[in-house]
C-alpha cells in the first residue's frame, strides 16, 4: 500500500508517523517496534523513533506500506499538531 501523509509543520518524527498510521497505539511502543521490525527511511534502515521526517521523505515498512511525506499544500491527509 502506498500512501501520502501530509504534515502542517516542518517535520514529524518516525514515532509520530508510526502512531498516525496506526502501526503502534502509543508513542511508547515506537522504540520496541523499531527494534523488532525493519523500517526504511529513504532506503536506509532506521531504528530511531526521533528520526525527523521532512517533506520528500519516503518511509517503507514491509508488510505495512510505503508512506510519502508531503507538506500540507501538496496532499490530502494531515497530521495535526497535538498539544
Amino acid at each position: 500500500m502506498k500512501k501520502t501523509i501530509k504534515i502542517n509543520r516542518e517535520f514529524i518524527t518516525l514515532g509520530q508517523l508510526l502512531k498516525h498510521v496506526n502501526i503502534i497505539s502509543s508513542g511508547g511502543m515506537a522504540k520496541w517496534y523499531l527494534a523488532e521490525h525493519t523500517v526504511l527511511v529513504d532506503t536506509e534502515i532506521e531504528n530511531r523513533r526521533g528520526k525527523k521526517l521532512y517533506p520528500g521523505s519516503v518511509v517503507e515498512i514491509p508488510n505495512e506500506g510505503t508512506y510519502f511525506i508531503q507538506s500540507e499544500e501538496a496532499s490530502t491527509e494531515s497530521i495535526e499538531d497535538k498539544k
